[in-house]
């Protein structure tokens, strides 16, 4: 996992030094152990390094011949690919067998990939500087036309950071945002920089866009012929991606929730490991709350993990809430921001690397509202309604904060059962653009890289084969991963009723709705978009579900305006930063 940046310039135009140290300064927490650049006559790379595998030579840039490469990310088939693609390699990275499978494939070469990746590829011989992003968008990459060339980085802020463009907001993505917790689609919440979308390979050449296009999802498998069939090949498919996640001359660990996803990881890390797997799980000091610690131990010692508790109290939050918001240039409102920041903290003392759950829902149809969408009576659109909807909070309520959704829905595959669509929507946007760039920023704060065994396209494939009644049966989705799970790890209690995941940001809200009644209404995004009063009421009701979590959205919408639109770094805690206006 790193940092990449990087300049394809426009006729007449050099490389600008000190904005390239800008752009390198600016990825510094991505990449704490090593940074390097490449400066040619037509292109600028960028590369700050977090070491996990190859620690002694796999720094970068990598060159061979007129190719010139960065990339953040890890490609787990590295070892195959060097069998495949042979030659003189000069280090063990995973990142240097790109050249030669680039040489040979062009702008085909990510369909030899297995992996997570942002890569950018400069080849001098014929002036071009391609860009590419994984299938599932687990690595980030964003892009701008600047004053001098075509202009890439791994995050939004380091472009802003570098005066590549002004800083301002889409007012139509900032709708999204408050409505959906997440922006959808290429254009990001800032004007003038997109998102490179999942899958894309982009082509540049002087400073302008050339071409594009987008990986295909892949084929399903041969359908298993009867359940027994499919657990013994989600078996198989399951253990090689985890055993390819672990691929790392690093250590490294997982987080362990109390449900399906991570359980599967635990289990399958235990048979692969000589070594006591290094779990850690988040719980909060609010009572009432669910809290999966307990589940998540008993789960742990029956595998004989270590097992790690990390608590989070009220106090911690808004202490260290103006850094977490502060990590989500591209803005996720999504509460899971705080377990994720304080778990990554403090794993990063024992680890460098942690495998996570993230996906198994979107697979293996684990979510409810998949199961409501598929109806064939009043099937329920998913994400119908936005999080001000009826609360009479915003002066003016966004209108076409669903219409990314929508496309998403309208480009799932319409030869797919209902419920794979609905699967493939939230792949589509809520995968990428919440999910994985959540864990990307809250675990490169502290530099650490986060893995997604279940995000992989042989697992893809085969979910994806599997018939609707494998998926969701007797009301409850992840019917084989349950079935896998009682098997092989039955301390999951697999088939019994879930809490749910919470974390409790409307009663820590409810508790300081004084004092934010107080700075809320005051900050400008919030002035802008609502009366004092509203939202003074909306405050005062915050132990409500619905009105806390909407408070929460307007917490952090401040926040996010404050840092990465006014330019403001936090100021100590919440309540010292709101009052630096």
């Amino acid at each position: 996992m790193c940092g990449i940046a990087g300049i394809s310039f426009t006729p007449g135009a050099k490389a600008d030094r000190s904005m390239l140290d800008r752009l390198t300064a600016a990825l510094a927490h991505r990449g704490p152990d090593g940074h390097g650049q490449f400066i040619g006559e037509t292109a600028a790379l960028v590369h700050t390094r977090l070491a996990i595998i190859d620690l002694a030579t796999g720094g970068q840039p990598l060159h061979e011949g007129a190719l010139n490469l960065v990339a953040n990310g890890e490609i787990y088939n590295y070892r195959e690919l060097r069998e495949t693609f042979r030659g003189e390699y000069a280090t063990q990275s995973d990142c240097e067998p790109l050249l030669k499978v680039y040489a040979r494939a062009c702008f085909t070469y990510t369909e030899h990939l297995r992996g997570m990746y942002a890569i950018a590829i400069h080849d001098g011989a014929f002036h071009t500087l391609t860009l590419s992003r994984d299938l599932f968008g687990m690595k980030p990459l964003y892009v701008a036309k600047g004053a001098s060339g075509f202009v890439f980085a791994s995050e939004p802020q380091a472009l802003l950071a570098a005066g590549v463009v002004p800083r301002g907001v889409e007012r139509g993505k900032l709708g999204e945002l408050l409505n959906l917790q997440f922006c959808t689609g290429a254009q990001s919440i800032f004007p003038g920089i997109q998102r490179v979308l999942p899958g894309e390979t982009l082509t540049v050449r002087a400073g302008e866009l050339k071409g594009r296009k987008r990986l295909a999802f892949p084929n399903p498998h041969n359908a298993p012929d009867n359940e027994e069939d499919a657990l013994e090949k989600l078996d198989a498919v399951l253990e090689k991606a985890v055993d390819l996640h672990q691929r790392s001359d690093v250590p490294y660990g997982m987080f362990l929730s109390g449900g399906i996803d991570s359980a599967a990881i635990l289990a399958l890390m235990a048979r692969l490991n000589t070594n006591p797997v290094l779990a850690f799980t988040a719980g909060f000091d609010v009572p009432g709350v669910a809290d999966e610690r307990d589940a998540a131990a008993a789960m742990a010692k029956s595998v004989g993990a270590r097992h790690e508790r990390v608590e989070i109290t009220q106090a911690m939050m808004w202490e260290h809430l103006p850094e977490i918001v502060a990590c989500m240039d591209d803005p996720v409102a999504d509460y899971a921001i705080i377990p994720s920041w304080f778990l990554a903290r403090e794993a990063r003392r024992d680890v460098k690397v942690i495998l996570s759950g993230e996906g198994g829902d979107e697979m293996f149809a684990g979510y409810g509202r998949y199961r409501a969408a598929s109806r064939l009576l009043f099937p329920k659109p998913m994400r119908a309604r936005g999080v001000f909807d009826g609360l009479d909070v915003l002066r003016h309520p966004p209108k076409g904060w669903r219409e990314g959704i929508e496309a998403a829905e309208r480009q799932a595959g319409q030869n797919l059962s209902r419920l794979k669509q609905a699967q493939m929507t939230d792949m589509a946007d809520w995968l990428p653009h919440d999910l994985l760039l959540k864990l990307d920023r809250c675990l490169m704060a502290h530099g650490i890289e986060g893995r997604t065994p279940f995000i992989d396209k042989e697992v893809a494939a085969f979910a994806f084969s599997l018939p609707d009644k494998l998926a969701v049966r007797g009301g409850l989705g992840k019917y084989l991963m349950r079935r896998w799970l009682e098997k092989n790890l039955p301390a999951a209690k697999p088939f019994a009723r879930k809490q749910g995941f919470d974390v409790p940001v409307g009663a820590w809200i409810a508790a300081q709705a004084k004092p934010l009644a107080e700075l809320l209404p005051r900050q400008p995004i919030i002035a802008e978009l609502a009366d004092a009063a509203a939202v003074r009421a909306l405050l005062a009701h915050a132990d409500d579900k619905r009105a806390g979590f909407a408070a929460w959205v307007l917490l952090f919408t401040a926040l996010w305006h404050r840092r990465h639109v006014l330019d403001l770094p936090p100021a100590g805690d919440v309540f010292s930063t709101l009052r630096q206006i």
